[in-house]
This record gives structure tokens, C-alpha cells and sequence, in this order.
């Protein structure tokens, strides 16, 4: 299986997807005129709005949301993995594929908004359905979506639910050792906390989206409000180190230990795999939001990725090269070693050891706790992109019982995660981002060339920004916007009642 894993991985993830990550990236920050640099200030000012009702979430909810989906595991265990495996200089890369990513996931979440639909009393939007109504190609809709329920409902799920077992087993120890037919040896501590995970997230997937946006909006601005604060004591009591470790990350970039190619490829591949920009997740909550125009939500999910990458990776990064807890593996060794040769790059245990090494006692704790939340809220809006993509299909194959199947299968995978290795874990986690990134980016591309609704709702949006208006709206067909049926409709209802007002 592992052997099969990494072949798949080796396809996916050649050179091309790492330079259509970028490309795309750079080509949509050239088209919106960087709008992640022009547009800082009005992502922070709608960042605060609060605005929802009963079909949809607000603007930070949905924030919140995204966010629970990209500040996961990838942001400790992820960067943990690029530093071992493409070493220092690999964080460089992450920061570059977070600065181009924002302007992707503008594009793709303010797709998500034109598109959406009203589905069931709640809004529904995402990849699939832009693909339909902006591309016109339903095959192509339909693969993404197959793709995306088997990517969120059963491979990435693991990976999350992975290093929450690892990072407990670290802090408790293994404890006994249950014997199964089936799995092999497993230790007690990694049952136990797999058993507590699946019984809590079961409780919070059968409470639907508001259930899961009232949760993460809560748990995910404490949780990496923490994080940070734990990681700028860190940096702040080690603070001369800091010229010396951003030279090291500068210069690993362009000339690294683990050759140039690693350190891009795994700061690529371990940054979309972080802030998901492209990936095409962030999209389905963003059409969750309910927002007065398109372009508002595009700029709060622009923000995440500054949040996720720029913010928390960081953090880790900072964390893992002042204390100096990491190995860089090359070939069949090490290019350097630092710490225990058994110590795997593919989970928390570079981070723990990092803040163990300034905060003894504190450490292996705070991580195990901090991952917890992290990787669970990650879980959790894994099933809401996946369920979201079981309506799309429903749409038009209706499945009885096949929202019901999903809800089990990510259990079962929540729970086989936690008691698994972690390279099989993250083996499958990747070739799960690495589809949806080739689908989606692919997509938004072929969407941007045939009539660049995103692009349109921008200039609108700046348009109406400039004139002062009192309150937003957006009208697709006056922007030359076709198949955008709930902003259409609600454009026209509008106008409406303005003629009424008049009248």
C-alpha cells in the first residue's frame, strides 16, 4: 500500500503541478493587480463584519470555517516535514506559494460566491458548481466532486486524526498494547484518543453547518491566538538569533542543503497542503457566507492565507530552527542531525521538542492540545467540503442515505488515522490535495480565459468602493455574467422594490 502511495504521489506531484501552483498563483496576482496588497486594509475591514441570517453564515464565520480547514496539522506537523525533508530553506517557499496563493484563492472563493446556490434553507457553492455554470462542463464537475468527497471523507481525515494520536502517545506514553487481527499491535493511548475523537466529531457533523461554524468560530482565533503567543515567547527570549535563522531560510532557498529542488518542491507541496490556496476547499465555505457582494468573501479568504502560512507556519518554523529541533534527511542519511535519527519528520515531535527545549514541562502538552483543536476543526470542515460536494451531486443523482455513508466513512478514517503510521497518513493525505490542486487550478485557469467573472466582480467591487456607496450589490448581468441564477435574482428583486419605493 505505501510502495502503491508514493508511486501515485510521484505522478501527482511532478514538477508540473509544483509550477502550476505557483504560475497560477502569479498569474492571478498580475491579473487583480496584486489585489493581496492593494486590498489589505478592506480584507481587515470586512474580516470584522458580522453579518449573517438563516441561509447563511457571516463573513468571519465562514473565515472561521476556511481557516479550521487550513490551520490544521500542516501548519506543525506540515512544516515539521518541509524543514526535514527540503530543509531551512523550504519556509521560504511556503511563504511564496502563501503570497502568490492569496490572490488564487480570491479567485476562488469570490467564483464560489457568483455561483452559489440556495440548497436545503442554507447557501451551497464550491469548485463543482462553478465548473458547471462558469465552464459549462458538467464532466468535468462531477470528477472534481468524486475527487472531493474521496480526498475530505476519507484520505485527509487521517492525517489530522494522526498526529493528534501521535502527539497524545508522546505526552502519555503508549500505554498498553492491544493485539488486533486486523490492525496489528496498536497502543492503548492511540485507541483512546481515536475512540474520544470520532465520538465528538459525530456529535458535530450530525448538528449541520451552523453547528460547525459556531464552533470553529470560537475554538480557531483562540487556539492560534495561543499558538502564537506560546511562539513569540520563544522567539522574543532567542531574539539575537533571529538575523542568523532568516539568513539561513534566504540562503537554504536558492542554494540548499537538500538540493534546490527539494526545498521548492516541499515547501510547495507542504504549503498548498497548509493554506489550501488552490486546493479549491476554501471555496465551499466562502459560498457559505453571506456577504453583499461576490468580492467581499474572495478578500476575507485571501486574508486566511496570510493568517494560516505567514501567521502560524511561522510560528512553527521560527520555533523548530532557533531551538535547532530538526533533522534534514538526504538520500539514505542525514545532511544534518540534530536530534534522534528515530524522530520522524512527518509528525509533531520537531515542534514538541522545540518548545520543550525553551519551556521544559510545557512542550510536548501544549502541542498535543494545540494539535488537538487544530487538526479537529480541520476534520470537521473536511466534512462539510465533502458533504457540500455529496449535495452537488445529489442535485442530480438523488442517493438515498449517501449523506449518512459519508458521515461514517469519515469516522472510520478519523479513526483508522489515529492509529496508523504517519507516512501512510500523509501519503494519502497528499495524493487527496494533490488531485483537487490539478482539478481546480486547471479550472479556475480555463474559467479566467472564457470570461473572467472574478476579475469582472473586482473592478465592480472597487468601482462601487470608490463611489462611496452605502451598501454593496452586485448584478451579474450588467457585468456580462451568465448562470450566476441567486445574484441575478436577487439583483432583480431589489430592483423591485426600489420601483416600488418610488412608485
Amino acid at each position: 500500500m505505501q510502495a502503491f502511495v508514493d508511486f501515485m504521489n510521484g505522478i501527482i506531484w511532478s514538477p508540473a503541478l509544483i509550477y502550476l501552483c505557483l504560475g497560477a498563483g502569479l498569474f492571478y496576482s498580475i491579473m487583480t493587480r496584486f489585489v493581496q496588497v492593494r486590498m489589505f486594509r478592506e480584507m481587515w475591514r470586512l474580516l470584522l463584519s458580522n453579518k449573517s441570517s438563516e441561509k447563511g453564515i457571516s463573513s468571519f464565520q465562514a473565515l472561521a470555517v476556511s481557516l479550521s480547514g487550513r490551520v490544521g496539522t500542516g501548519n506543525i506537523a506540515g512544516v515539521a516535514a518541509a524543514i526535514g525533508f527540503g530543509g531551512p530553506g523550504a519556509v521560504f517557499w511556503m511563504w511564496v506559494v502563501a503570497f502568490l496563493g492569496a490572490a488564487t484563492a480570491y479567485a476562488e472563493s469570490t467564483l464560489a460566491q457568483i455561483y452559489k446556490e440556495e440548497h436545503e434553507g442554507q447557501y451551497r457553492g464550491g469548485p463543482a458548481f462553478y465548473f458547471e455554470k462558469a465552464m459549462g462542463q458538467k464532466w468535468f464537475a462531477w470528477i472534481f466532486a468524486i475527487a472531493t468527497i474521496a480526498a475530505c471523507g476519507l484520505f485527509l481525515p487521517g492525517v489530522q486524526s494522526n498526529s493528534i494520536g501521535n502527539a497524545v502517545e508522546a505526552v502519555v506514553g503508549s500505554g498498553s498494547v492491544i493485539e488486533t487481527s486486523l490492525f496489528g499491535a496498536l497502543s492503548f493511548a492511540k485507541v483512546a484518543t481515536g475512540t474520544v475523537v470520532v465520538l465528538v466529531l459525530g456529535f458535530i457533523i450530525f448538528g449541520g453547518v451552523k453547528r460547525i461554524a459556531n464552533f470553529t468560530q470560537i475554538v480557531v482565533p483562540f487556539m492560534a491566538l495561543a499558538y502564537i503567543i506560546i511562539a513569540s515567547v520563544i522567539v522574543l527570549l532567542n531574539v539575537d538569533m533571529l538575523p542568523g535563522i532568516f539568513g539561513m531560510i534566504l540562503e537554504d532557498a536558492f542554494t540548499p542543503m537538500a538540493g534546490f529542488g527539494a526545498a521548492i518542491g516541499w515547501g510547495v507541496k507542504r504549503g498548498v497542503y497548509s493554506n489550501e490556496a488552490g486546493q479549491g476547499t476554501g471555496p465551499h465555505a466562502a459560498a457559505a457566507a453571506e456577504v453583499d457582494h461576490p468580492a467581499q468573501q474572495g478578500l476575507v479568504q485571501a486574508f486566511s492565507v496570510y493568517i494560516d502560512t505567514l501567521f502560524v507556519c511561522t510560528a512553527t518554523a521560527l520555533m523548530i530552527l532557533i531551538t535547532g529541533a530538526y533533522n534534514v534527511h538526504g538520500g539514505e542519511g542525514f545532511l544534518i542531525q540534530n536530534i534522534g535519527a528515530n524522530i520522524a519528520a512527518n509528525g509533531p515531535m520537531f515542534t514538541q521538542m522545540a518548545i520543550e527545549n525553551v519551556l521544559p514541562g510545557v512542550g510536548a502538552p501544549f502541542v498535543a492540545f494545540a494539535l488537538f483543536f487544530f487538526s479537529f476543526t480541520t476534520i470537521l470542515a473536511y466534512y462539510y467540503i465533502a458533504e457540500t460536494n455529496v449535495a452537488y451531486i445529489q442535485r442530480s443523482l438523488p442517493i438515498p442515505g449517501l449523506t449518512m455513508l459519508l458521515k461514517v466513512a469519515i469516522m472510520a478514517s478519523t479513526f483508522y488515522g489515529a492509529i496508523k503510521t504517519a507516512d501512510l497518513a500523509w501519503g494519502l493525505g497528499d495524493v487527496g490535495v494533490g488531485l483537487m490542486a490539478w482539478l481546480n487550478i486547471v479550472g479556475i485557469l480555463i474559467i479566467f480565459f472564457a470570461s473572467k467573472p472574478a476579475i469582472k466582480a473586482l473592478k465592480d467591487y472597487e468601482a462601487q468602493r470608490k463611489a462611496g456607496v452605502a451598501r454593496y450589490s452586485f448584478n451579474p448581468e450588467k457585468l456580462g455574467i451568465k448562470n450566476a441564477d441567486f445574484w441575478a435574482k436577487k439583483a432583480k428583486a431589489t430592483e423591485t422594490q426600489k420601483e416600488k419605493e418610488i412608485a
